[in-house]
């Protein structure tokens, strides 16, 4: 079985591919309300691109891939590209994070295409609240879309929750019960300096252990595994049908055990997020580069890929790249 190691012994199987960097939201940690100038479309790699470095780091031990954005559902023929993909000889698995506002439409076909599972990003349970964090995001359709998903066999469905002090940390319990009532991943993750560099302070940002300690006052948490738990740390209500996952980039990073690559939608390739070290495998890709270039590049891009970030020692977040220009 083909794979490939860093420098530090960790396997790298995983790459996390934005497809566009438009959004039909503009939640207000993630940019400013006039939203971010976006690339023109010649920027942004084609999917035949994506198929192409797709099929060479499968060839060096990828297995799994995430589509993100901005919103990936509002890229066209998507279907097409998730199929291609699911195609390509060693992908073992698809998966995609949306806002889930084109879901209810698509899920079915994304399904048929070879999309395995789907990440919902969802900050508030109260209609009004949502509207208010998205700047204009209707809560029914997303919940109509995430039903949808369930349907299509999209499982399981992982609910992402960023909890921000003064904005919508009340509502922390709120969602832990959602996973009394079904089997969704509902997953915390820690607020985190990129995106809106304006709306960031450390008085709105919540450790995942605070979280946890607010969850754990409901009732006692049982660790569980999750078969490819990535990056969070599981536990359950007794006798729960879902789960609750934490996600700590800042307190608690998964550096030692971080498997992947990001490919930006400009076709930028990030050993590390929190990283502005970036390798360009468009310019390669049009220029005419064998796949033995493409190749070298992704192999590159592993070998320089940090031990671990320090962005938790970070005095000012300014300089580094929104997280809707990078990936979500």
């Amino acid at each position: 079985m083909k794979e490939i190691r860093d420098r530090y012994e960790r396997v790298i199987d995983y790459m996390r591919i934005s497809i566009i960097d438009r959004c039909n939201l503009r939640c207000i940690y993630c940019m400013p309300e006039g939203g971010i100038k976006p690339l023109d479309h010649s920027a942004i790699l084609r999917y035949e691109e994506i198929i192409r470095i797709v099929r060479i780091a499968a060839e060096l031990g990828v297995k799994k891939i995430r589509l993100t954005g901005g919103e990936p559902l509002i890229r066209r023929n998507l279907p097409y590209l998730i199929s291609s993909i699911a195609n390509i000889c060693g992908i073992e698995d698809i998966s995609l994070t949306t806002n889930g506002l084109r879901l209810k439409n698509l899920a079915a076909a994304l399904a048929e295409a070879g999309l395995k599972r789907v990440n919902v990003s969802l900050d508030s349970l109260h209609p009004d609240r949502y509207r208010e964090i998205t700047r204009g995001g209707e809560l029914q359709v997303v919940m109509d879309g995430i039903a949808a998903a369930e349907q299509a066999g999209l499982h399981p469905i992982k609910i992402n929750m960023v909890p921000i002090r003064g904005v919508n940390d009340d509502e922390i319990e709120d969602f832990a019960k959602l996973t009394l009532k079904g089997p969704a991943h509902v997953r915390f993750i820690e607020f985190m300096p990129i995106g809106n560099t304006e709306f960031w302070n450390e008085g709105k940002y919540l450790s995942s252990e605070e979280i946890k300690d607010r969850v754990e006052l409901m009732a006692p948490l049982i660790p569980v595994k999750v078969r490819r738990n990535g990056p969070a740390r599981y536990f359950r209500f007794d006798g729960a049908p879902g789960v609750i996952g934490f996600i700590s980039p800042l307190t608690h990073h998964f550096c030692s055990s971080c498997n992947r690559l990001r490919l930006t939608s400009d076709g930028k390739l990030r050993p590390c997020l929190f990283s502005e070290t970036e390798i360009d495998l468009k310019s390669a890709l049009r220029s005419g580069a064998p796949d033995r270039e493409i190749e070298r590049l992704l192999r590159l891009a592993v070998e320089i890929k940090p031990d671990s970030h320090a962005i938790s020692q970070e005095k000012s977040f300014r300089h580094l790249k929104p997280m809707s220009k990078i990936g979500g």
